[in-house]
Parts: structure tokens; sequence; C-alpha cells
């Protein structure tokens, strides 16, 4: 008869690193790039600074909050920024038409929840990848956005309630940062504590096990993309409440910050691993790093250089963490 052993289990320190230590890593990393921009740079560590890295922030955040579900059902959205310059395009037509910044507000979330819906359905209900259709997305609403303002700049007028929203604040807060730490707990709550964001994540695991259990697994892919479109629609109210106007060239490689912010936070692109805290730390550290790099004088065109080799070296340290770690727990 054999005896079987059972596994001793480790320090309530080493568990909790070993589960969080992609959070941790980007969380010291976090630290690390607040400390040396903060040495190089006296003004980076100022009330007004940081304020104001948070204020141009919560666009960004707002929308990686969505995507972090899509890429948990191992999904992709990379129309993020054309839809936010059509919302932002829309908006300030609709405004500078007579209509009450409200009406406006409430037609432009309609609006970024369909733009998702139909995206959604194309790729749960029809099976095209999700890749290729948010790649027509982002060409399609982009252009659409260039035709209805022919390129220029759509200027606000007379809506100091609609401004707030972009520029007011709370408390010494910007608005747009608390709007963005409100949706950011809204999405951690949804994830740990609903039946939906369990059902997220089941999806990104394994869609048919998922539907055979009797999930909705379709309707999940294709609601996540509903909360993309919202989420859009909220960061082009925002920017256009930050700029006073409207403009098709709006958020142009928006995509890409908030994929690398997502997937540096520690959300895993195969599906089925998501971080809600990470996504947020992942959101400050790009935000961080684009604001320190301008504090320090550093060409535009090298920032851009500079910060995707940042965030390339971050999310390879991640990833060798999280393997090391998968082998350790099987090894135990």
């Amino acid at each position: 008869m054999t005896a079987y052993t059972e596994r001793a289990k480790g320090s309530a320190l080493a568990d909790f690193v070993t589960e969080h230590a992609q959070v941790l890593s980007i969380a010291l990393f976090f630290v690390a790039c607040l400390a040396f921009f903060g040495l190089m740079t006296p003004t980076f560590l100022t009330t007004g600074n940081i304020l104001n890295v948070i204020r141009q922030a919560a666009p960004i955040l707002i929308v990686a909050v969505a995507m972090t579900l899509v890429i948990t059902t191992a999904g992709i959205d990379l129309s993020v920024g054309s839809t936010v310059a059509l919302v932002n395009a829309v908006v300030a037509i609709a405004m500078a038409q007579g209509m009450d910044w409200p009406v406006a507000v409430a037609l432009m979330l309609g609006m970024g929840g369909l733009i998702g819906a139909a995206q959604g359905w194309f790729i749960a209900y029809q099976g095209i990848p999700a890749f290729i259709v948010t790649l027509a997305g982002l060409s399609i609403l982009r252009g659409f956005a260039l035709y209805l303002t022919e390129g220029y700049s759509i200027p606000i007028t007379d809506a100091p309630g609609f401004f707030w929203l972009g520029r007011g604040t709370l408390g010494g807060i910007p608005v747009p940062a608390l709007i963005g730490l409100l949706i950011a707990a809204l999405g951690f709550v949804v994830m740990l504590r609903t039946r939906y964001g369990r059902q997220v994540v089941a999806v990104g695991s394994n869609m048919e096990a998922a539907r055979r259990v009797g999930m909705p697994a379709r309707w999940i892919v294709a609601s996540v993309y509903i909360v993309s479109g919202v989420a859009c629609a909220i960061a082009g109210l925002l920017l256009a409440a930050r700029l006073g106007s409207g403009s098709s060239n709006a958020a142009v490689g928006f995509e890409l910050q908030v994929i690398a912010a997502v997937v540096l936070g520690g959300t895993s692109l195969m599906g089925g691993k998501a971080s809600m805290v990470g996504t947020v730390l992942g959101t400050m550290t790009i935000a961080v790093i684009g604001n320190g790099l301008i504090l320090l004088h550093i060409s535009p065109f090298f920032t851009q250089i500079v910060t995707g080799t940042i965030i390339l070296i971050a999310i390879w340290m991640n990833t060798r963490l999280f393997s090391s770690n998968l082998r350790l727990r099987r090894k135990g």
C-alpha cells in the first residue's frame, strides 16, 4: 500500500508573493519610475504635475478597464482609439448644432454601446476573429470621424457643465481622475465579486467548456465589446470636455497604450487571467513614463522609442516571472 504525504505548506508571505508576483513586479517598477523621475527633475513630484498626470491618464484608464474584460476573454479591441475619436467629433458637432450637453452625453454613450454591440455580434455570433473585426472597425470609425469633420477641429462653446467633466475638481482631485478611479473600482468588483466576472474568466479559459456547463458564452463575448464601446464613449466625452473641442485626430495610437497598460498589468493575452489592480498600475506607469520624459526635455520622437522599449522589457520580465512561478508550482 502506497503512503501519500501532503506537500509542506509554505509561509503565508511566500504564497502571497507567488500568487501576486506579476502585480508586485509592476508595482515595484512603478515606484522605481516615480523615484527616478523625481530625482531627475524637481518638477515631477509637485502636486500640480501629479494631478496633471492623473487627469491625462483617466481616459486611458477607463478604456483599459474595459479592455481587461476583452483580453480576459482571449479577445482584442483595436478600434478603441477610433471609437474615442468618433465620439469626440460627433459630440462636438451635436453641441455646435445646439443640442443640450446632457442629451448629447446620453446619445454618445448609446452610440458607443451600439458600436461595441455591432463588433461583438460579428465576433461572437459570426465567428470572425476579433483582430480582423476590430482592425476593420479601426479604419471604418476613424474614416467616419474624418468624413464628418472634414479633418477640422470642431469647437465647443457655452457649456460650462460639460467642461466641468473634463476640467473641474472635487476636493482638489480632477473630476476625470475621480471618474476613472470609480470605473476602475467598479471593474475590480465586477471581476472578483460578481457572477458575470467569473463567467468572463471562464469563457477566456475555455469557451467550449463554459458553453457546455450552461454559460451564455457567446453573449459574454459580445457583451465585453459593448462595455468597451461605452468606455470609449466616456473617454471621448472627457477628452472633448477637457480640450473644449472635438477632432477626428483625437486618440491616435490610443489602442496601443491601452493594450500595453493591460498586458503590463499582468492580464494574459491568451485569456482566462486578469488583474484590475495591475491594469491601474500599468496605466499609471505608462502615464508617468510619458510625463517624466517630457519634463526631461527628451525629443517627443525619441520618447516613443524609450516608452516602447521600457514596456517591452517590463512585459518580458513579467512573462519570465510568470513562467518561473508555474514551474515552481508544478514541482511543488
